[in-house]
């Protein structure tokens, strides 16, 4: 985790884009999408994973998408697949296809999270709404204690993918690949900070999933409060304000969750269209 922070830092400030002279009319609106990720100033980082708001990383996912859209009409030129199955026998097709099977599994796996993530808020919400009947303690407490459980093992899966994505991010070596050709001094930094910027927003949002506290608007722990031996020792009126309290939370991050799993499942489609396109290359 710590290595991947690194990566991105130590990349500051990003170095502009000179637009080659011989390359497709999307360059222009491409290297605009790249420069909304870049920081607006030296002490600014470009992965923001400081801010894990689930507004932020949504938004980030449509620029992304964009950015991947915008990158497909490059690879079509006939221009740009010659430049990039010629340069060192296509090198650069071969790290981009290498990135994307990194890429593509950590935006799976992330989506299955966030499905079952959704899921177990979906399952305190019904026992809490059903907690008129007798055994509502036990529903209820039955329900956080497979949330608890499920987080647990999520750590682990996380954990996996933040490392699969720094042994991908430090294999990102500029000089390694770049020549002295324009055109391919270009598409080299397209690809490569297309592909640290999309392993910045997956940290971001691997990390959102995994943070150990979720704050309501009252600034206290969202996980604290689900603990039902506090709940059902409060006074009635007072439990049924942390229980309305409680379903607002959960609402809220039901919303988020859908719409971060619509930006993934927008970005999942990407990347494989992306790979399909590097394949096609080899394959011509």
């Amino acid at each position: 985790m710590e290595t991947v922070s690194m990566l991105l830092s130590t990349h500051q400030p990003l170095r502009s884009i000179s637009l080659p002279t011989r390359i497709h009319p999307s360059s222009q609106r491409v290297e605009a999408l790249l420069n909304h990720f870049k920081p607006q100033n030296p002490f600014q980082s470009i992965s923001r994973t400081l801010c894990f708001e689930a507004d932020t990383i949504q938004s980030d996912l449509v620029v992304l998408a964009e950015l991947y859209n915008c990158m497909e009409e490059l690879l079509h030129s006939q221009q740009t697949q010659q430049d990039l199955l010629h340069h060192h026998n296509g090198k650069l097709v071969e790290y981009s296809l290498d990135v994307s099977v990194t890429l593509l599994d950590a935006c799976s796996s992330s989506r299955e999270l966030l499905l079952n993530l959704r899921e177990h808020f979906q399952t305190i919400q019904s026992a809490i709404r059903r907690r008129r009947g007798g055994n509502a303690s036990s529903s209820i407490e039955s329900s956080i204690y497979e949330y608890d459980c499920f987080r647990k093992n999520a750590k682990k899966e996380i954990s996996k993918q933040l490392c699969e994505m720094k042994r991908t991010g430090n294999k990102v070596k500029v000089s390694s690949i770049m020549g002295q050709d324009q055109n391919m001094i270009f598409l080299a930094r397209v690809l490569i900070e297309a592909s640290i910027i999309t392993i910045s927003i997956f940290r971001s949002l691997l990390l959102f999933i995994s943070l150990p506290r979720l704050r309501t608007t009252k600034a206290s722990s969202f996980i604290s409060k689900l603990n039902p031996s506090k709940l059902f020792s409060s006074e009635n009126e007072q439990k049924e304000t942390d229980f309305a309290s409680f379903l607002r939370v959960l609402e809220t991050m039901n919303d988020s969750i859908c719409g971060l799993e619509g930006g993934l499942g927008c970005i999942f489609r990407c990347l494989v269209r992306n790979r399909v396109s590097f394949l096609n290359m080899l394959a011509h």
